[in-house]
């Protein structure tokens, strides 16, 4: 989809609009770190994590592990939000304190590489939506503009047609991308280095492989080979499924800028981004990422202030002219089809 034609013509005082911006949230105190809050939602979310293994662990070799599964993936993609807000520093502005919680929560509890994670979401936060800067919207198994489309072959090509149908059933395989584009990450070179920087490699190898151990050996501890191997593959299957439906609806079917496109950080941002209306559930579901718009503005923002941001950022996107995208969470999804859809017509036809 062409930035063309969604942006507004350049307005007055462009370089300015973002700073103006920037002090009405300020001066709202919505960029103040929010400490009770996260203590109490970490202690709840993990303790909801804590208290799920512990329920495997009490439960035994039965059938009813998969049902606990399945609750378990929920529990899984909370604590992935944590790691997320610790990612953004949203919890504390020093790195120590933010580090700790994303390797605890990435490496340890769902295991994937923070420093991995923090990179390639860094990345997409720059130059969101772009296909050459935003790893999110390269090339792979699915495609996402009409040009990479025509670049495909064989049975990608295939799927290229057709990935809109495929689109969920391909998240399911999700959570197992995640784990071993984690390793990857860790153990992958280039010329002589490494591909990716990580503060803490040897640090983060250590946990993912601890991760691992203690993933399976609980497993394999409580319960038969055949049940442990289907419990991993409901949680791991799931997750994905979860976390992919969390991300789906904040860029995908939204504008993708290209290097043609002359935009400050404030239309960037809003242009490429869709918020998802819905009540405190829906924030809790998706993690604050129902405020895309206000988050990717404001990336550094607790979580708790999201919600209260956005009348302030929508308000002065119609000051400015600026096209602010808010739709439902069914329609999010359908508008999210149609791009992968329309995406796939110059193979169709």
């Amino acid at each position: 989809m062409a930035l063309g034609a969604v942006a507004e013509p350049p307005v007055r005082r462009r370089g300015s609009d973002y700073a103006q911006l920037s002090r009405r949230i300020s001066q709202a105190g919505l960029l103040e770190r929010r400490p009770g809050w996260y203590v109490t939602r970490i202690v709840l979310t993990l303790g909801a994590f804590v208290a799920g293994w512990v329920a495997v662990f009490l439960l035994g070799d039965s059938w009813w592990q998969l049902p606990i599964a399945a609750l378990m993936a929920v529990a899984t993609t909370q604590v992935a939000f944590l790691g997320h807000d610790a990612g953004h520093r949203q919890m504390f502005r020093r790195r120590g304190p933010s580090e700790l919680v994303g390797l605890l929560a990435g490496n340890v509890a769902v295991g994937i590489s923070y420093g991995w994670w923090v990179d390639k979401h860094n990345r997409h936060h720059a130059n969101p939506n772009h296909e050459d800067e935003d790893p999110d919207v390269g090339a792979g198994a699915l495609v996402w503009t009409p040009e990479q489309a025509l670049e495909t072959r064989g049975f990608g090509r295939w799927m290229a047609q057709r990935q809109a149908y495929f689109f969920f059933p391909m998240l399911l395989l999700e959570g197992l991308s995640l784990h071993v584009a984690s390793i990857k990450a860790i153990v992958g070179r280039e010329d002589g280095k490494y591909a990716v920087p990580m503060r803490h490699r040897a640090v983060e190898a250590a946990l993912l492989v601890a991760h691992t151990a203690a993933y399976v050996a609980l497993l394999l501890a409580v319960m038969s080979p055949v049940k442990a191997l289907l419990f991993a593959v409901v949680h791991q299957a799931l997750w994905g499924l979860y976390m992919g439906c969390a991300f789906a609806p904040n860029h995908k079917g939204m504008p993708m800028p290209t290097a043609e496109d002359e935009l400050d950080f404030l239309r960037k941002q809003v242009l490429t981004s869709r918020n998802v209306r819905g009540s405190r559930l829906v924030d809790t579901t998706l993690g604050g990422l129902n405020y895309q718009i206000e988050h990717h503005l404001f990336p550094n923002m607790p979580r708790a202030n999201l919600r209260r941001a956005q009348p302030i950022v929508r308000a002065y996107c119609a000051e400015q002219g600026i096209p602010y995208a808010e739709t439902g969470l069914v329609e999010s999804y359908r508008q999210a089809l149609g791009h992968l859809h329309e995406v796939g017509r110059p193979l169709r036809g």
